[in-house]
């Protein structure tokens, strides 16, 4: 219900700002102590919380200990705890203190970084932390900035893929001027993430028009050159236009990986834009033992990867690097009145507004920043490293427990 205020109203008290949010990090760091307390999938029916929650808004304020306390009674019923170490879906836990540091800086300072000069330090950040990104994971040149290439952070992989497939389809079509969106066709394998289906349709690709090539047991459940090729070929003599191919290191389901230079030398034979996703295992780049599955990135025309679920950087924060930037900017920027100045006008600053979907956009750069500052390459890889390890003996100790043998030991 709240009580009547006694003092006048500050939205931003900084006696009280500092007081709140040390009670807010204690509330956390008890939850994350109690975490496997917790049955990992909520156990709730649905609308169980209309029956908690008041038809109508407080008219007057709640204290912070009355709102956790309804945070841990009302909500944690309803969460499914994706940071327990119980928790075996989807991929594993990603939240670590830096990510918290830099998340909370990343909200505390509050920035709207859609233009250089609306906060030159965000927009620098970033284009430095994506090249330092690109140096640990050892990307080729090309998506370094200074030159054509560079790099951008986005929220998630379905909006990196959303511009990336804009790009390559204005520039389709700017060479048919502008006719035959029909035509186009977009290239994954039965293993690509639905993510890149749901991207065609956003950008006005026909469903019909969207490929999906079969894998097999055979191939590791990898695309082929040759299936690529035969499917772009029968287009080709259908009178479409081969637009897009998507290859993937570590796909969702049991983590394939295509052989990118392959398929990369075909989607160049063809003019298709070839993106590379790698969501999850692009973090594994960092350590030089696993950087044979990137073999080829250099056929790519983009590539990207989500610090968000394997290097330690709490939601969201997804790297996105492109081969070309003139070709993303072409397709996604916007010019208005308001946001004219002097340092756009002569081109020798980032607007990364034109670079994404949205014009807003939160500072992501200090949180990934922070991270990499924090922990340093050697701990990042140790992390790596040790999923790699226990999963390993996860698979072992899995095969180990088929066998009719280990099964008839009493011990």
């Amino acid at each position: 219900m709240g009580s009547l205020p006694t003092e006048p109203f500050q939205p931003l008290d900084l006696d009280l700002f500092s007081k709140e949010s040390k009670a807010v990090v204690d509330f956390i760091a008890d939850y994350y102590r109690d975490i496997e307390r917790f049955p990992v999938r909520s156990q709730v029916k649905p609308g169980y919380l209309r029956n908690l929650i008041p038809d109508t808004p407080p008219l007057f304020p709640s204290p912070i200990t009355t709102i956790l306390n309804d945070i841990k009674t009302d909500i944690f019923p309803g969460l499914t705890h994706w940071q327990s170490p119980n928790f075996y879906a989807y991929y594993q836990a990603n939240a670590s203190s830096a990510g918290f540091a830099g998340e909370m800086l990343c909200s505390g300072l509050n920035v709207v970084g859609f233009s250089w000069i609306a906060s030159p330090a965000a927009t620098e950040l970033e284009t430095i932390v994506m090249d330092w990104m690109a140096n640990m994971l050892k990307l080729p040149p090309t998506f370094l900035s200074g030159g054509l290439g560079g790099g951008v952070i986005h929220g998630s992989t379905c909006e990196a893929v959303v511009c990336t497939l804009a790009a390559a389809r204005d520039n389709a079509l700017s060479q048919r001027n502008g006719e035959g969106i029909t035509k186009l066709t977009v290239y994954a394998s039965d293993q690509t993430h639905f993510t890149f289906q749901k991207a065609a349709k956003l950008v006005g690709i026909p469903t019909r028009n969207f490929r999906v090539i079969s894998t097999s047991a055979e191939t590791g459940y990898a695309l082929t050159a040759e299936s690529v090729r035969a499917a772009m070929d029968a287009d080709v003599v259908a009178g479409m236009v081969p637009l897009y191919l998507c290859g993937t290191v570590g796909t969702t389901a049991v983590g394939a990986v295509d052989p990118l230079r392959e398929i990369g030398e075909v989607a160049r034979e063809f003019g298709v834009w070839f993106h590379v996703d790698a969501a999850c295992a692009g973090s594994a780049a960092i350590c030089p033992e696993f950087r044979r599955y990137f073999d080829g990135l250099e056929t790519a025309d983009s590539f990207s990867m989500n610090p968000h679920k394997w290097l330690l950087a709490n939601m969201d924060c997804c790297c996105l690097w492109v081969r070309c930037t003139t070709k993303l900017i072409d397709s996604l920027s916007t010019k208005p009145e308001i946001l004219r100045n002097t340092a756009t006008e002569v081109g020798i600053v980032i607007d990364y507004k034109d670079w994404q979907i949205a014009l807003s956009r939160r500072f992501r750069a200090m949180k990934l920043w922070v991270v990499i500052r924090r922990f340093g390459q050697a701990n990042l890889m140790e992390h790596v490293r040790s999923d790699v390890d226990m999963a390993s003996i996860s698979k072992n100790l899995s095969l180990k427990m088929r066998g009719s043998t280990w099964l008839c030991h009493d011990d």
